[in-house]
């Protein structure tokens, strides 16, 4: 199975969300099945075959979250960053002024779905690769 150690490994090749479907890539090849990013601080639960569990610590202090989802807002602010003009923590900030609590990537599905504090689905994507 995978550690935090391989996963921190494939995403220090992450510059931007341009980067993002080569960094799934790696991930598959590790085991990663789906994985759980919340916004507040950044941690990431990673799940695995047979219920295997990774989680990593905090990335940054605590944000808060906005109580009301701006969908549109976020959009804009997801375009910019896959088209590299935003590094994570930024985009992480903007998610968390328009209401975006967590993302889920499903690398089975190869899907990422955004989600605000009620858990209602933002946005679905499919991911590219």
């Amino acid at each position: 199975m995978f550690s935090i150690e391989d996963i921190q490994n494939a995403h220090a090749k992450v510059k931007s969300g341009a980067d993002f479907p080569a960094y799934i890539q790696d991930l598959k090849k590790l085991g990663v099945i789906r994985y759980e990013t919340f916004v507040s601080d950044g941690h990431t639960v990673y799940l695995g075959e047979n219920e295997f569990r990774a989680s990593s610590p905090a990335k940054y202090d605590e944000m808060k979250i906005a109580d009301n989802s701006d969908a549109e807002q976020f959009k804009s602010d997801l375009k910019s960053h896959q088209q590299g003009n935003t590094d994570y923590k930024k985009f992480c900030s903007d998610c968390a002024k328009s209401g975006i609590e967590k993302w889920i990537v499903d690398l089975e599905k190869m899907t990422c779905t955004y989600y605000d504090k009620s858990g209602n689905e933002i946005l679905v994507e499919t991911i590219p690769g």
